[in-house]
């Protein structure tokens, strides 16, 4: 008798054992360590606990307007970059489209170094006040207060929107961009009518990535020194390093994943939606 070939869900499992193993194993667990308070049993008591703290609210709303903030202004610069790069003709403008995909691949706390060079305390641009004024210090200290950190999650997470909307741009007929300036339309009206639609899949996958990045964004808040500023990331870290209260520490881990996966979901109705 000829073998019959193997079924095709046999060829899913190993991937699909590989996956629960390494990934939805230890999230049951973080789950799992949610409902289990140190007097033992299971409960909702940490939830309880951990929604009821001053600590887990401040942390929850900073995270939401820091990911929307640093958002909004990726979406906004981000276009405005890809729309010269794209479109406006300057020497070096292929070197910068690569740079973009070198960028990609720098850890966040690189850029967030960086920044700390130029506008840290002692940094540069205190570094040149102090010499030119002579005063005792320079008036650059926002790095350490939460417009510091979104400013160097926009500089961080900007690529990551650029790169879609390039790509974009690539497919873009420039027949239809000579008809319309033929036609008298005014370069803002060009981009309003002809660009923008053919970009906002590229905004919304863009945009969405970025703020799932931005929700669990660590080594940012971390390396900008910012003391004041705790988000979800940090306080889960702060819960279960510094105050070994791992019940806590998997709550606030929980919540976050809850959010992401949310947001996930509802960017691929969006996106689907758009590309429609």
């Amino acid at each position: 008798m000829p073998n019959r070939p193997a079924p095709r869900g046999l060829w899913a499992l190993p991937p699909v054992a590989v996956l629960a193993f390494f990934f939805l194993y230890p999230l049951a667990l973080v789950v799992q360590q949610s409902f289990s308070p140190y007097d033992g049993g299971t409960s909702v008591e940490p939830y309880a606990e951990v929604f009821a703290s001053e600590a887990f609210r401040e942390a929850l709303v900073t995270t939401v307007w820091l990911a929307a903030g640093a958002t909004v202004g990726c979406l906004v610069l981000g276009f405005v970059l890809a729309l010269v790069i794209a479109f406006v003709p300057f020497p070096g403008g292929r070197a910068v489209a690569k740079f973009i995909d070198v960028f990609l691949s720098f850890p966040s706390f690189l850029i967030t170094l960086a920044l700390l060079f130029v506008y840290g305390t002692v940094g540069m641009a205190n570094g040149v006040w102090t010499d030119v004024t002579g005063a005792a210090e320079g008036p650059f200290h926002f790095l350490t207060t939460p417009w510091g950190v979104l400013l160097a999650e926009i500089t961080y997470f900007t690529p990551f929107v650029m790169r879609p909307l390039l790509a974009a741009f690539s497919q873009i007929d420039t027949a239809q961009l000579e008809v319309a300036s033929s036609l008298g339309a005014r370069p803002a009206r060009i981009v309003r009518r002809v660009i923008l639609p053919e970009a906002l899949p590229a905004l919304a996958a863009g945009g969405s990535l970025v703020l799932v990045m931005c929700l669990n964004e660590f080594g940012i808040v971390l390396f900008t020194g910012a003391k004041d500023v705790t988000t979800l990331p940090m306080l889960v870290y702060s819960k279960a390093i510094l105050e070994s209260d791992y019940p806590a520490a998997c709550v606030v881990a929980v919540v976050n994943i809850a959010i992401s996966v949310g947001l996930y979901s509802l960017y691929r109705v969006v996106s689907r939606r758009v590309g429609a």
